[in-house]
């Protein structure tokens, strides 16, 4: 067994909180995503979880145990860190043994587990060597088959990709979904890379200055984001986000923003009724379409006419940021579609899925 069960958890350093409140229930086998930016309280969280770090107020359970005054050896859990944590005099058998030695197993079953750890994780061939012979990749395995031998309910890992570099880190990631696949381990799992918690996690908790902001399987939070952070912070490029006011008028509700109108469809009309005269709209790059005839855009209301600023091609998109007014927009369009700087273009927004946020920063799809 390996469910988590965090009930009002806090952390505060003097006057300082780093952690407000938590509450979060993690199944059993669950692989689930600390996201947020730095200094937002997730690895404090794991500390916490992991007993490195005490907690203030709260409680937190283990497979259904009160763990605040338990030991990290204690805990059943087995942390991988950032920075590896390898001893460089020993041997690739012997960082992975170092749990198991220091515990007391018995030496035919720490190697045996040492080796079917290895061969999970594509070692064997290495355990000969010492950390300065092995690659970036081939360290953070190593630290893995160290927390992998302890046979844990728990698996903690804090940002251990962070180290790699972009190609390794896919290979890497890929490693990891494939190992807890075989080895159906709870994973809690603290990044700030969207790519990492929207490809990895069952679910993601997005935190901010300490406070949980949502909790969700990745394309739910994507979709439905519950306020503006979540919005802006998932997504690349980043949504099209706009602070302006709502105008209700007998032809519906209207958005404006820098002189700009947009005339909301039904479903933001129905709920720009209930909010404030204040609010955000938000549209994903996806959801603006580039016409490249700009009279397109006449009559239309859901259509804008722009003038190209910026082109960046990705390879398997384009990404073009176009202005209306003082408004920018960038859209994610077709990679040979033929736009350059300077060009006077149309860009129709699919409104449909469109988000509107309160005064407060509250998706008013979700409010209540």
């Amino acid at each position: 067994m390996g469910q988590v069960d965090l009930i009002q958890v806090s952390k505060r350093y003097g006057t300082a909180e780093a952690v407000s409140a938590v509450n979060l229930a993690i199944a059993d086998h669950e692989f689930i995503v600390l996201l947020g930016p730095s200094g937002c309280g997730k690895s404090t969280l794991l500390k916490m979880i992991a007993g490195l770090e005490d907690v203030s107020d709260g409680e937190i359970y283990i497979d259904g145990n009160l763990v605040n005054y338990a030991r990290p050896a204690d805990r059943n859990v087995a942390m991988v860190f950032q920075n590896y944590a390898l001893y460089p005099h020993m041997t690739v058998f012997d960082n992975i043994a170092f749990p198991l030695k220091m515990t007391g197993v018995a030496k035919s079953e720490t190697d045996q587990r040492v080796r079917q750890a290895a061969g999970a994780l594509g070692l064997e061939t290495l355990l000969d060597r010492r950390p300065e012979q092995l690659s970036g990749g081939q360290r953070q395995r190593v630290a893995l088959g160290r927390a992998i031998v302890r046979e844990p309910s728990v698996f903690l890992m804090d940002e251990p990709l962070s180290n790699l570099d972009a190609q390794l880190r896919v290979q890497t990631r890929e490693e990891l979904l494939r190992l807890h696949a075989r080895l159906q381990r709870t994973t809690i799992y603290v990044t700030h890379d969207q790519i990492e918690a929207m490809t990895m996690g069952h679910r993601i908790v997005v935190m901010r200055g300490g406070v949980v902001q949502q909790v969700g399987p990745p394309q739910q939070v994507y979709d439905e984001p519950a306020n503006t952070f979540v919005a802006a912070f998932l997504g690349s490029p980043r949504i099209n986000l706009h602070a302006g006011r709502l105008d209700q008028g007998g032809s519906g509700a209207t958005f404006v923003a820098n002189g700009t109108a947009i005339l909301l469809p039904p479903r933001l009309a129905e709920l720009a009724r209930a909010a404030t005269t204040e609010a955000a709209l938000g549209v994903r790059p996806e959801n603006i379409h580039v016409l490249l005839d700009p009279a397109a855009t006449d009559g239309a209301s859901n259509a804008l006419p722009a003038t190209v600023s910026l082109v960046e091609p990705v390879g398997s998109d384009l990404y073009v940021t176009a202005t209306t007014g003082d408004l920018s927009w960038t859209a994610r369009a077709e990679p040979r579609l033929p736009v350059t700087p300077g060009q006077t273009i149309g860009l129709r927004l699919d409104l449909q899925r469109a988000h509107l946020f309160g005064e407060s920063g509250r998706n008013l799809a979700l409010a209540g």
